[in-house]
């Protein structure tokens, strides 16, 4: 058989218009080469206040404008990069460029270690009469105050010199992972029900196959892309095994009480914040999610449901709902060979956010790009409202406004219609978010605690233990309501968010949030979308559990996740009786 890369598009066939438009970075790549050889050599414009950041307020501040002037610069010059490999990581350009851009940020890290060494060097007292003194550091007033909470667990200013000069090591697992994902996996190409050979690539797998109405296709899909998988497992958990271990051998070095301490103290998140997520989710979400198994189940007339048919769609689509035309290309569509799976946003400071989608014309694929769009809202506002040091929040609070979104364009759809069908099919797309965001990323957030737990007691983690974790995780969330293959286990491999620290879970948390905010806006109107654009404006100024309570939400306590797990419910009520 052969594999479905061949009958990809390359990037260079792709149609412009599907592309995202570079030029808003940089007009020609001969600039970007010309701006990356200058950021190199202007570092000297901060290093020249290497030294000095305690002598007086004026020259601290003088020494944060620059540094800000400075890193927006890097920022562009590094997203174009990082775009551009995105798009396309086969391309041997796109690779040289992007091991360009990460020698030049280690050197670059390494020359501007001493800003934090050095503020770390002054006193409470010291920054109390310099923010006095000089009214304009008011500004940098949070990130002094978070730099000094790092005070306990900072080292010597030369072995953070050298830490920083190791960060291209230190993001090799990462690295790799990606250039092996979107340069070297290939797929066999799949038979649909029709007997037509289908080109098949783990982008086309999650954002068209795994969500077909067809259960011979979904199911040979689910196959070929397992299979693939299967042969990438050794490689795959030693790179993630070697991610994990330098986690923990940070977290001693820098002597926290655990990884996850490490990991929650960069979100400014509390342990019991965190487990809260993990636990009320899985423990009262688990029995309205093996309710709904059991309607799929029954509904799609299957003898068993298996874990690769949980994405079908109860219902056939209905699409052209929302209306087509993303002007200015922000947002790149296309699918081609080298490009990066899933879907992100990214906010180069200054310019405007570029959106990575696979687009396939489904409506889920109109929900995830809404989520997309919630994030270049978000930073765009941020951005117009807030220096680049203060413009982006703890990722616990970063994925409400994208979420919210979501929740926004399943209530704009269900005002419109008095269709039973239509709501139905609203209902299972809104599913779909809390399914996206509660379930996946959810049981990612307990699959990685457990590898954490793993790795502290010294586990190696080999391909077989991480497996196995996975499929664990699956099975107790989902009982018996549903049947595990092999290649389940197999769909760590899956997710890039493991090289991100404690990234996955943020995702229900900020559902939480979305939750409660999205019934806000429907109950209360303007005042709420008011308060809600405030929370958005403010960017990374205050903490997340403050910046949450002033949209009026209550992180601290378990009430909210309560809250948003009984609307899944809820959810689910209304499909079976939508069936009666």
């Amino acid at each position: 058989m052969t594999t479905g890369t061949t009958t990809r598009l390359k990037r260079s066939e792709v149609p412009t218009e599907q592309t995202w438009d570079l030029t808003d970075l940089f007009t020609t790549h001969k600039n970007w080469e010309t701006e990356l050889d200058a950021v190199q050599q202007d570092v000297t414009n901060v290093t020249a206040y290497k030294g000095k950041l305690g002598e007086n307020a004026a020259t601290l501040l003088s020494c944060l404008e620059t540094l800000e002037a400075y890193q927006q610069r890097v920022i562009r010059v590094a997203t174009y990069a990082s775009l551009r490999a995105s798009a396309d990581g086969s391309d041997p350009d796109n690779q040289r460029d992007a091991a360009k851009v990460s020698a030049a940020m280690a050197s670059i890290g390494t020359k501007l270690s001493f800003i934090q060494s050095e503020l770390l060097t002054l006193s409470d007292e010291t920054i109390t009469q310099f923010l006095q003194d000089e009214p304009a550091l008011k500004t940098y007033k949070k990130m002094l105050q978070d730099t000094l909470e790092k005070k306990p667990y900072t080292l010597a200013p030369e072995i953070e010199e050298t830490l920083a000069a190791l960060s291209e090591v230190h993001d090799a697992p990462y690295m790799i992972y990606g250039r092996t994902k979107s340069s070297d996996m290939q797929f066999d190409s799949i038979t649909d029900k029709d007997g037509k050979e289908q080109p098949m690539s783990a982008a086309l797998y999650e954002d068209r196959y795994e969500l077909s109405a067809d259960t011979e296709t979904r199911r040979a899909a689910y196959k070929s892309f397992t299979n693939t998988l299967n042969q990438y497992k050794n490689t795959f958990a030693a790179t993630y095994a070697t991610e994990v271990t330098k986690q923990v051998t940070m977290s001693k070095l820098r002597s926290y009480d655990s990884v996850t301490g490490m990991l929650l103290q960069s979100q400014q998140v509390t342990k019991e914040m965190y487990h809260n997520q993990l636990d009320v989710i899985q423990n009262e979400l688990a029995p309205h999610m093996q309710r709904y198994a059991k309607l799929m189940k029954d509904k799609l007339g299957l003898e068993e449901l298996q874990y690769c048919d949980l994405k079908a769609p109860l219902d056939p689509e209905y699409t052209e709902i929302m209306k087509k035309g993303i002007h200015d290309r922000w947002v790149d569509l296309a699918d081609n060979v080298g490009k990066a799976t899933g879907a992100f946003c990214s906010s180069p400071y200054g310019v405007h956010p570029y959106i990575l989608v696979t687009w396939t014309d489904t409506m889920r694929g109109a929900f995830v790009l809404a989520h997309e769009l919630g994030h270049a809202g978000h930073f765009y506002l941020a951005g117009k409202n807030q220096s680049l040091l203060n413009t982006r929040p703890s990722t616990y609070f970063v994925e409400a406004p994208s979420t919210i979104n979501e929740l926004l364009l399943a209530n704009h759809l269900m005002n419109k219609t008095d269709d039973k069908r239509m709501k139905r099919w609203v209902i299972t797309q809104l599913l779909g978010t809390y399914y996206h965001n509660f379930v996946t990323h959810l049981l990612e957030g307990e699959f990685q605690r457990r590898v954490y737990d793993l790795a502290e007691e010294g586990t190696p983690l080999t391909a077989n233990v991480l497996t196995e974790q996975k499929r664990e995780t699956l099975e107790k969330f989902w009982g018996d309501t549903v049947t595990f293959d092999e290649g389940a286990g197999l769909t760590w491999m899956r997710q890039p968010h493991y090289y991100m620290g404690l990234y996955p879970y943020t995702y229900s948390a900020g559902l939480t949030v979305s939750t409660a905010m999205a019934e806000k806006i429907q109950t209360e109107g303007q005042p709420a979308v008011d308060k809600w654009l405030d929370v958005l404006r403010a960017g990374g100024t205050l903490k997340p559990l403050d910046l949450i309570k002033q949209a009026g939400v209550d992180m601290s306590k378990p009430d909210a996740i309560k809250k948003a797990v009984a609307f899944v419910g809820s959810l689910v009520d209304q499909l079976e009786e939508s069936y009666k």
